[in-house]
């Protein structure tokens, strides 16, 4: 086993890649490629420009920016700097973004359509010469949802960042002839970890968020893709291509699944497609990266399973009073270990219903809201969380969220938001005097697609029940009643 608690930098990563193999690929996108030394070479560059527009150490920097590799050079460069990079969805609408910019309060804010410019600058730059940053330095700032209606910013430091990519790169075997295809975007803690884990192992990684779906399989093929994260959507995708395909498929040897579980038909399917390739389910939080992994070895064994905590991590189930329960009983998951992230930012009182330190054992104990079971060898069943939060395409969301959306259109009086089950995907109900028209009008500048309702329904007024609070059972019922 490599050395999982060290004391080197997230954007010492990058530096020990390129003093390996400075000419090998490190980061590809639509554009082009470049090496592990030019990758090096540009973050320095980028660190300089960061510094010229009066970055410091501890301050923030938020990127609305594309999957790119000028943007993983951002990165990196902020990360030398000692200052905390805010990476945001090109899709994040100004409904958002204010509230994030609030929290945040950067230095500095680079949009899309900053970056040609922007770029032009930081390659007249001169590399920047090493600052002094600590492993408890905020390396990103990642913005998921939970139990407020706006994001809230998970602190990943330095040590925490580290300690997660050491162990993921370890458990799930990536190798330095890998070529890692990566859909998803940088603002995604799945697709910023590829990117290094991938310099942990000396991989490349393919950035291929904003690449058409019909040439996704061509695409793999021509990249060489040997891993590909995935969630069902992607999953199905993947597959629909292939039944269709006439050329060569490639060749992928690894498949990792996050955000959702996998249905079993699709993870025969992909078997069927990509013969030798293995289907590893996971479970994490960007509150502690990635918690558990099913050993790639064991991926056919324990269907249900979604792994074993990672390498010098721990797995508890407790009971509404925080004592661990014995296997096969469900209760909440509360993961333990240097992987554990420093809570989030400027939300103290959030923090502290998450993060809870235990007097008895004297650590940290991230309480993920989620339930589960572990069986009598370790391994984590995931039963399902039992709040507003669900995930759709992907992305961790909150009903909330939704809600405040509709509650910011003038003229909605009130707003319930139901997460998607088997029976309905996401609904939205307002109560209001505008038109359904009218009112998706106004979302679609205030939410992300993947946050837009696939119901909106428009009441007069609302069912409410005997204490006045929104008759969510009624709402669903009117769903899937069809009334």
């Amino acid at each position: 086993m490599t050395d999982l608690v060290g004391d080197d930098l997230v954007h010492e990563l990058l530096d020990a890649a390129a003093d390996r193999a400075p000419g090998a690929n490190a980061v590809r996108d639509a554009a082009g490629r470049w090496t592990y030394g030019e990758l090096r070479d540009h973050s320095r560059r980028a660190a300089q420009w960061l510094r010229e527009q009066g970055v410091r150490r501890g301050d923030r920097v938020v990127a609305q920016l594309p999957s790119c590799r000028e943007a993983v050079a951002l990165f990196f460069g902020a990360c030398r700097l000692g200052a905390a990079f805010v990476p945001l969805n090109v899709a994040t609408t100004p409904f958002q973004l204010s509230s994030i910019v609030a929290n945040a309060e950067p230095a500095l804010v680079l949009a899309e359509a900053d970056l040609p410019l922007v770029w032009k600058e930081i390659e007249d730059a001169v590399a920047a010469e090493a600052v002094p940053v600590e492993l408890d330095d905020v390396a990103v700032l990642i913005y998921t949802s939970g139990s407020t209606s706006t994001p809230k910013g998970v602190v990943c430091p330095h040590r925490q960042v580290r300690f997660a990519v050491r162990a993921l790169t370890e458990v799930l075997g990536y190798r330095a002839d890998d070529v890692v295809f990566c859909r998803f975007p940088l603002s995604w803690d799945v697709g910023l970890y590829k990117v290094l884990m991938s310099c942990a192992a000396g991989s490349e990684v393919v950035l291929a968020e904003g690449e058409s779906d019909l040439v996704l399989l061509k695409r793999m093929r021509e990249t060489g893709a040997t891993v590909v994260p995935i969630v069902p959507s992607l999953a199905n995708m993947i597959i629909a291509l292939a039944r269709r395909a006439r050329d060569e498929l490639p060749p992928v040897r690894l498949f990792s699944n996050t955000g959702a579980a996998l249905p079993q038909p699709a993870i025969d399917e992909l078997r069927a497609y990509f013969p030798g390739a293995r289907v590893v389910r996971q479970y994490g939080q960007t509150e502690a990266k990635r918690m558990t992994v099913m050993p790639v070895h064991e991926d056919r064994e324990r269907p249900g399973a979604v792994g074993l905590p990672l390498p010098g991590t721990s797995i508890l189930i407790v009971d509404q009073d925080g004592a661990a329960l014995p296997a096969g009983r469900v209760g909440e998951i509360v993961a333990v270990g240097p992987h554990v992230m420093a809570g989030y930012w400027r939300a103290p009182e959030v923090t502290a219903r998450t993060y809870r330190f235990h007097e008895p054992t004297g650590v940290m104990r991230l309480h993920t809201g989620d339930y589960g079971r572990l069986d009598e060898d370790g391994y984590l069943y995931f039963e399902g969380r039992r709040d507003d939060m669900f995930k759709r395409r992907g992305i961790r969301m909150s009903t909330l969220e939704v809600e405040a959306a509709a509650l910011d259109v003038p003229g909605v009086r009130a707003a319930c938001a139901l997460a998607p089950t088997d029976r309905h995907d996401l609904a939205l109900f307002v109560e209001s005097g505008l038109t359904t028209a009218q009112i998706v009008d106004e979302l679609m500048v205030r939410l992300d697609p993947a946050r837009m309702p696939a119901v909106c329904r428009v009441l007069d007024r609302f069912p409410v029940t005997s204490n006045g609070k929104n008759a969510r059972d009624v709402l669903a019922s009117m769903l899937t009643e069809g009334r």
